[in-house]
């Protein structure tokens, strides 16, 4: 389809870790146009009372909000008063963003009809299963005991739960084929942008400082729907390393904030969601060099 020149743009922003004063400021702060709409790509916070104060926050401040979760977001955490548990609480969350107006991946995707557009916006949940392995590496126990050695261990292995599923792997696979059917259901003649917490192919992990820690960072069942999909971009987090990366010919973003120890080291200001359609005129990887990234100790 030829892009249509309709008003609004469509944003994006990811882990906002709004449990910091100072991200918690950035939120205050944000304000959108008339006709934008938001991706809010996971992370927000680890207590329920601070997701909805978020969202709550910025469903006045766009015309439209769409959730992808993170991993905080569906912790069990000591500090949160609701103490649900794996699919309990991300329905939980689901059931939240309803009361909010807040689009969610277990409602119908929403068609972009603004500049750029139109394209369907998928916000996604589809976990990981540990497939990003280290080299040398060929099962997940083999994995976890590298990255163990190495001092990285994602707090996820003891508040991320996966109830009633046996294991955080399975509820992933479980999750990429129900959304596998629902994006095969699109029609074959829209873009689509795909927003998930996690890139939906490894290469964005290529620059981490320790690369063990790819292990929580996506699955690679999803490593060619970039190209099934039809995708105008793919929208991510996670990572803490905002940059723009080409791969195949599609663009994938990573929109994070991240901690202010991190954000505070960038010559961009903090806290501006980007820009997704209309497309940014991008012609290849403007972001963080290798050496950067998630640093020694792998909790986020």
């Amino acid at each position: 389809m030829e892009p249509t020149a309709g008003p609004g743009q469509l944003l994006a922003i990811s882990d906002l870790h709004i449990s910091y004063p100072e991200n918690r400021r950035l939120v205050e702060e944000l304000r959108g146009g008339e006709e934008d709409w938001l991706i809010v790509a996971g992370d927000i916070a680890e207590t329920v009372e601070d997701i909805r104060w978020t969202l709550g926050t910025l469903v006045g401040r766009f015309r439209k909000v769409l959730w992808a979760p993170g991993n905080h977001d569906l912790w069990t955490h000591p500090k949160d008063t609701v103490t649900l548990r794996g699919v309990a609480r991300y329905e939980h969350l689901v059931e939240v963003c309803r009361e909010l107006g807040v689009v969610t991946p277990e409602d119908p995707y929403p068609v972009w009809h603004g500049a750029g557009g139109p394209a369907v916006v998928a916000p996604l949940f589809l976990g990981y299963d540990y497939s990003f392995l280290p080299a040398g590496c060929t099962t997940k126990a083999e994995g976890l005991a590298y990255a163990e050695s190495t001092g990285i261990v994602c707090n996820d292995e003891y508040l991320l739960h996966p109830d009633p599923y046996p294991t955080r792997e399975a509820w992933c696979r479980d999750r990429v084929a129900r959304t596998e059917e629902r994006l095969a259901e699109l029609p074959a003649d829209m873009p689509t942008v795909l927003a998930n917490h996690y890139p939906l192919d490894r290469h964005p992990t290529e620059v981490l400082w320790h690369p063990e820690f790819a292990m929580w960072c996506g699955t690679t069942l999803t490593a060619d729907w970039h190209r099934r999909f039809r995708v105008a971009t793919v929208v991510y987090g996670h990572l803490h390393i905002p940059r723009t990366t080409w791969h195949d010919g599609v663009r994938f973003t990573e929109v994070s904030v991240g901690y202010p120890r991190e954000w505070r080291k960038r010559p961009a200001a903090p806290g501006k969601p980007r820009r997704i359609l209309p497309m940014e005129d991008e012609t290849g990887d403007r972001g963080a060099a290798p050496g950067v990234g998630r640093g020694r100790g792998g909790t986020p």
